[in-house]
Parts: structure tokens; C-alpha cells; sequence
């Protein structure tokens, strides 16, 4: 079995794997309890124009996507200030404008079909040196800026109108979680695909509100179900020729369904 790390692409697709199994659901359960969790899922979809952006302009293009993800949250967090009264306004919005693009630029990106498909479901096989250092350096950023601003935004997260009338800058801090989330759906699509990125930071929050008697705790499980998911579905997708992608949601799925059986 442990063949399996004498490969040079398989060592990378597990340094990578670890760092998004912890920014994914870490990120994931602040959008959860927020309600927010379409956003990430709208997100994913607008990361395929930058994905597509990044071959036409011959750069990386996670960097691409990463930039365009990076408007999108931006406008997202725009449009709910401007339709405050139908916020889901702003995510139906953007995801429309996201694909659109996408479409656009997928066809002058004919000859990079190959890699968009990679971005789309995810691969192991074509983790790059270069994407280890950016998940590894950006996934690094994520998890330090969520320690750091921990407490203002579980303040927020669980009663933002107080947290306003307590003097915290909300509209600041709410933009540095948008910012967060983008680069976590961004860095995440290079394992899981574009397609499910969204589940992999819903799915093992979902999963440890079943069993946790605190907001740490439910950081601590989803963290934990996220490695399992990961590095189970990175080695049956090695061994058995399957889509990465689905095969770490579908484990992730079933632990949820074994903690929904708690009652």
C-alpha cells in the first residue's frame, strides 16, 4: 500500500490534500452557521471563467482563478449591500455572470480542454510543484487569519446586529471572511473539481453539528472527517482509477450519513 508515496505527483497531491482539508471545512463552518453556504458553491462555478482566463493569458491557472473568484466575492458582497432585502439576489446573480464568462473564454481555451477538466472534476496526476506552494503559502494565510480574527467572527457569525452595536467593524471583517472564502474555493478546486469544492466545505460541518457539543468542537470533527474524506479518496482514486473529486464527497457524504444517525 504505501507504494503509493513513491511517487513524486502522489506526495504532492497529499501536501495538498492536507492543507485544504483543513481550510475547507475550517472556513466551511463559519458559512454554515452564517447560512451562506451557496456562496461557496457560486464561487465554484465563477472559478472555471478565471481557470479559463489563466490558460488564454499562458499563466497558472489557479492564479487565474483566484483573481476572478476574488472579484466574485467582491461583487457578491456588493449586491448584498445594494439588494439587502434579497441578498440570494447577488449569489443567483454572479453565478449567472460567472458561467457566462466561463463559456465565453472555454471556447477561445479549446486547446487547454484537457486542464480545464482537471480544474472541473479535479486530478491528482497534475498537481504541480507550483500549486503545492501556492495552496501550502495561501492555505497558511487562510488558517492564520481565521486565528487571529476568531472571536470577531464567531461574534459575528451568531449575532451580527450585535456585533455591530458593540463598535465591531463588521462591514471590514465581512470582507476579509469574503476574501477567505474565495481563496479557499480557488486552492480547494485543484483536488476536488470545481463542481464540488462547495461540498467538501459544507459536507463535514454538516456532519460534525450532529455530534458536537460546541462551535471548537464542530471545527475539530469537521477537520477531522475532511482528512479522512481527502486522504481515503486520494488513495482509492489511485488504486482503482476513480475521479478524485467524487470519490472524497462521496466518503464525505457517508460519514455524514453515519453521524446523522445519531439522534
Amino acid at each position: 500500500m504505501f507504494d503509493i508515496f513513491s511517487y513524486e505527483f502522489m506526495r504532492r497531491a497529499f501536501i495538498a490534500g492536507a492543507i485544504i482539508a483543513v481550510i475547507a471545512p475550517l472556513v466551511g463552518n463559519f458559512l454554515v452557521l452564517r447560512r451562506l453556504s451557496q456562496m461557496g458553491h457560486a464561487l465554484s462555478h465563477v472559478a472555471l471563467a478565471g481557470v479559463a482566463a489563466g490558460i488564454l493569458a499562458g499563466i497558472d491557472p489557479t492564479v487565474g482563478s483566484i483573481a476572478i473568484v476574488l472579484l466574485a466575492a467582491f461583487g457578491i458582497e456588493g449586491l448584498r449591500k445594494t439588494y439587502f432585502q434579497y441578498s440570494e439576489l447577488s449569489i443567483a446573480i454572479i453565478v449567472s455572470a460567472g458561467m457566462a464568462v466561463a463559456i465565453i473564454l472555454l471556447n477561445f481555451a479549446r486547446g487547454g480542454a484537457v486542464n480545464v477538466m482537471n480544474y472541473l472534476f479535479g486530478s491528482i496526476v497534475s498537481v504541480t510543484y507550483t500549486d503545492v506552494v501556492l495552496i501550502s503559502t495561501l492555505g497558511l494565510l487562510v488558517i492564520l487569519t481565521i486565528a487571529l480574527f476568531y472571536k470577531e467572527l464567531l461574534y459575528i457569525t451568531f449575532d451580527e446586529e450585535a456585533a455591530t452595536i458593540s463598535g465591531l467593524p463588521v462591514s471590514a471583517i465581512n470582507f476579509l471572511f469574503t476574501i477567505l472564502v474565495a481563496l479557499t474555493v480557488a486552492l480547494a478546486m485543484r483536488i476536488v473539481g470545481a463542481l464540488l469544492v462547495s461540498s467538501l466545505m459544507v459536507t463535514p460541518s454538516a456532519a460534525s453539528l450532529k455530534i458536537a457539543q460546541s462551535f471548537k468542537q464542530a471545527i475539530i470533527y469537521s477537520i477531522i472527517f475532511s482528512f479522512i474524506s481527502v486522504f481515503a479518496g486520494i488513495i482509492l482514486s489511485f488504486y482503482f482509477d476513480l475521479s478524485p473529486g467524487g470519490t472524497i464527497i462521496l466518503i464525505s457524504l457517508a460519514i455524514m450519513g453515519i453521524t446523522s444517525l445519531k439522534k
